[in-house]
């Protein structure tokens, strides 16, 4: 058995979520990926995946093993790279996430530059609303706007955003402004949220943290929807800073109760353990961190 070949395929399985299409990406047949896979299983004396007519799904000793099969790939690839002599510049593809607006505003144009720069370098983006596990999916580097609770990564602090409500000057002309938390009660309200039940907007008062629920007629899952929606006149809309800072600047929303804001939410560029991250991986975090903590969307 060709075990590195062997550990390709299963990570493909896992990537792609099943044999067929993991057989299309490394350009050989689902009979062959599935060989391989079972002769890896074989090796091993445990199962990697659970196999039904619907779905392949890794087993628990199969998520261990794939972080492992991740990691022994990666070192293969760049102690390959540097006996070749192209330690110097970074090859080969690196994933990163984020979500998607800040994916779109902020990080496409950097890694746009950062292949530029080193032409051997190839990038995937998985740029969605929703939180990603970077092991289980494969992801090298992730831009996470959240604080973070302890793991194994390494994060870098590139900024902050804060939570701002923002309306149109129409809007602004027809209703008037909010003086307190309590008035947005007498307001139109347009609630951004995922959530089928709503948000809860906080807010700090006096040195209070207080929420407020938002009656709305016009609640929407995503933030483009909802700045779509402010700057109509149809309310006011509660988002983060970044999303809203060209249309803040140039005059097509304004910010109110600018006073109770809550805490700024701080932006984190994570990737894996140092030790364990390729000169690639270590290009992308390094050019993201160096521009990102430029970056006027964000604040620093």
């Amino acid at each position: 058995m060709d075990q590195l070949r062997a550990m390709e395929a299963f990570v493909a399985v896992a990537d792609e979520g099943g044999f067929a299409s993991a057989g299309r990406h490394l350009r050989l047949s689902a009979p062959s990926v599935t060989r391989l896979v079972a002769e890896l299983e074989g090796a091993l004396g445990a199962r990697l995946f659970h196999r039904t007519t619907r779905s392949v799904n890794l087993t628990e000793v199969g998520t261990r093993y794939l972080e492992d099969c991740r990691r022994i790939l990666s070192e293969l690839e760049e102690a390959n790279s540097q006996a070749g002599g192209r330690h110097g510049e970074p090859e080969g593809w690196v994933s990163v996430t984020g979500s998607a607006l800040f994916g779109r505003l902020a990080v496409t144009p950097i890694l746009f530059s950062l292949m530029d720069r080193y032409p051997g370098l190839s990038i995937s983006t998985l740029f969605v609303d929703r939180v990603v596990h970077m092991m289980d999916e494969g992801v090298d580097v992730a831009i996470r706007i959240a604080d973070l609770p302890d793991s194994s990564l390494v994060a870098a602090k590139v900024g902050s955003v804060r939570r701002v409500l923002c309306a149109a000057p129409s809007y602004i002309e027809a209703h008037g402004v909010p003086e307190s938390v309590g008035d947005l009660r007498t307001h139109q309200l347009v609630d951004f949220s995922q959530s089928r039940s709503g948000s809860q907007w906080s807010f700090v008062t006096d040195g209070r943290s207080i929420s407020h629920q938002p009656e709305t007629r016009l609640r929407v899952n995503t933030a483009d929807a909802a700045i779509a929606a402010a700057k109509d006149g149809r309310g006011i809309t509660r988002v983060l800073s970044y999303m809203v800072a060209s249309d803040i600047a140039e005059g097509r929303l304004k910010h109110v109760l600018v006073e109770c804001e809550g805490e700024p939410v701080p932006v984190h560029i994570v990737h894996k353990e140092a030790g364990q991250a390729s000169a690639r991986v270590r290009a992308v975090v390094d050019h993201l961190v160096e521009q990102l903590r430029l970056s006027p969307l964000l604040d620093h």
